[in-house]
């Protein structure tokens, strides 16, 4: 058996690593996720990679893209290297710290109970690697079909919408909806602010964050 791993997955450790132990690589494109093992579609992902992930939205739309295969697992890599959460709410020099521990926890309850994609928590790339080894190892036992049909979620233009809005933060999809269904269109909820009954209703239903809201829309790129 071989481990087919995404083609923008070749100058990683774990591979170097994987072939070190033996495994048989084979690079592909592959539109979701990083690794296939089997029928079981494996997304990776680093501690800081996994937060950014939450905060932008970018899990929840690549688990879903999984569920196309058999299995899924979720590699949640580095915990050795970089802590998950702290229940902190500062660090040492004074400074607050990231995303709250309880946010984290969620998600983490959420990707287990609503996506029903097991998690394994590993230390470092050597770790990642053996574990894809020893499943590969187990499931030779029991050979299944590998299937590379499985392609990115199609979304139409509702849903573009709303995950656009969920971009913001502090924006869930919830929220993304209400907006939508009052003001009709994100360029009405962007110009929202240059008329005041607009802006009154937006700083309604974004609350204590309808200040950074603004602030994202005007703040000039540099």
């Amino acid at each position: 058996m071989k481990i087919i791993a995404d083609i923008r997955e070749k100058n990683s450790l774990i591979i170097s690593e994987l072939i070190s132990l033996g495994v048989d690589i084979d690079l592909k494109h592959i539109h979701v996720a990083d690794y296939i093992v089997g029928n079981i579609a494996i997304e990776r992902k680093t501690v800081s990679d996994f937060i950014s992930s939450m905060i932008n939205k970018r899990l929840a739309r690549q688990l879903e893209e999984m569920k196309q295969y058999p299995q899924q697992l979720l590699i949640i890599e580095g915990i050795e290297e970089q802590e998950l959460y702290n229940d902190k709410e500062k660090n040492l020099e004074g400074e607050k710290q990231g995303m709250h521990a309880n946010a984290i926890r969620g998600m983490i309850l959420s990707i287990i109970l609503d996506f029903k994609t097991p998690i394994i928590f590993t230390k470092n790339y050597h770790d990642s690697a053996r574990f894809l080894n020893v499943l590969m190892k187990k499931l030779e036992k029991a050979p299944s079909e590998i299937s590379l049909r499985a392609k990115k979620k199609t979304y139409n233009i509702k849903e573009q919408q709303q995950i656009i809005l969920e971009g913001f933060p502090g924006i869930g999809p919830s929220t993304a909806k209400k907006l939508l269904s009052e003001f009709k269109s994100i360029k009405n909820i962007i110009n929202a602010d240059k008329e005041k009954e607009s802006s009154e209703k937006l700083k309604k239903f974004l609350g204590k964050k309808y200040e950074n809201f603004i602030k994202i829309i005007e703040q000039e790129y540099y």
